[in-house]
């Protein structure tokens, strides 16, 4: 499996397909519904997130409190370079699997191997390349954001001297002497964000990084984890917000009531559910015999009228041969939409039960 970050030509939107050498895919812009192909193929830049060795390696992991497992027997990975989204309800364990994780707290059972270091034996030095944004992100309020960041450089051996320059990259330069006490939430995060990456961690992990920010925060956010992935560092986040997820992560682990249901990239997810796109076709006026016809067409599964509308469920490389069957019966299409299977929509149906 290989991946490439691609762009719209059309809106500039960029987005992450995953596919074989060989393989073509027809492409439809989210942000533009701009259309077009891409061929994969060993070209520069193009990375091999699978054959890469292991960031992370989580085997049984098992956490109990007062009797009760909040991780049961859980096994995921992380490989070097990828950004990898941690998903799960409330409740299911993704809080305790990153603190064990972080070494915060200590498992029942299992073992947690960081760059082929075991946590239990090397913790002091694994932490050194580790960065870390928790889910409520607190400092010495009483402190300025730069005098923050220097004390928290200096637990962490880190020169000083990044400490400025970050706060500035972080859109924080103007507040830098100011008390964070005064800050808002989304200053906050911004804040937390950079202490996260002083000392330029190998392996970052993020709980919740777009929380309290505002939609520009959100993209400042995103494309600064981008480019940390670019500049060769493995990112771990947990997020409730997939749409975020689904356009940033190469693969995604799903728990649910303690254990793993799920990991993949989202692709193969929505294949192992079986869930299909849906095209919508608008037209001017519907007869049976366009009905029947896209019926008969391989790959179709259904066909359903609503009101000028068509709703047809069919594989990704059938939807033009709907567009062609309906032209040569003559209809009249007004407007066309391709609805992809959502991370929202494997993540519904991985947690609805235990396993699937």
């Amino acid at each position: 499996m290989i991946e490439k970050k691609i762009k719209c030509p059309s809106c500039g939107y960029e987005t992450i397909i995953q596919g074989k050498v060989g393989d073509s895919k027809k492409i439809i812009c989210p942000k533009c519904n701009k259309k077009g192909f891409f061929e994969f193929s060993k070209e520069k830049g193009t990375k091999k997130i699978m054959d890469k060795p292991m960031m992370l390696s989580v085997t049984s992991l098992t956490k109990s409190f007062n009797g009760k497992k909040a991780v049961n027997n859980a096994s995921f990975s992380v490989h070097k370079g990828e950004i990898f989204g941690f998903l799960g309800p409330n409740g299911a364990g993704k809080t305790t699997s990153i603190k064990a994780i972080l070494g915060l707290l200590y498992p029942n059972n299992g073992q947690i191997l960081i760059d082929n270091q075991n946590l239990m034996h090397d913790e002091k030095k694994i932490k050194e390349q580790v960065g870390y944004l928790p889910e409520k992100v607190a400092f010495y309020e009483n402190l300025t954001a730069l005098q923050n960041l220097e004390f928290y450089a200096e637990m962490k051996n880190a020169n000083k001297s990044q400490c400025k320059p970050l706060l500035k990259e972080f859109g924080l330069a103007d507040a830098m002497n100011q008390k964070v006490g005064t800050f808002s939430k989304g200053m906050n995060q911004r804040l937390g964000m950079a202490r996260a990456i002083i000392g330029n961690p190998s392996f970052l992990i993020l709980d919740e990084p777009s929380s309290g920010l505002d939609p520009r925060g959100v993209v400042f956010i995103r494309e600064k984890i981008k480019t940390l992935n670019e500049q060769g560092t493995t990112i771990f986040i947990s997020s409730h917000i997939l749409s975020e997820i689904q356009a940033i992560c190469h693969r995604v682990g799903i728990i649910n009531k303690g254990s793993i249901v799920a990991v993949d990239d989202i692709s193969n997810l929505q294949n192992r559910l079986q869930l299909r796109p849906k095209l919508v076709l608008t037209l001017e006026k519907i007869k049976k015999d366009f009905i029947s016809a896209v019926e008969a067409i391989e790959g179709v599964f259904s066909v359903k009228q609503e009101k000028d509308a068509l709703e047809v469920f069919c594989r990704k490389d059938v939807k033009a041969n709907v567009v062609l069957t309906l032209s040569k019966k003559k209809a009249k299409i007004k407007d066309i939409q391709t609805m992809n299977p959502s991370l929202e929509e494997v993540f519904m149906r991985f947690t609805e039960a235990n396993t699937v």
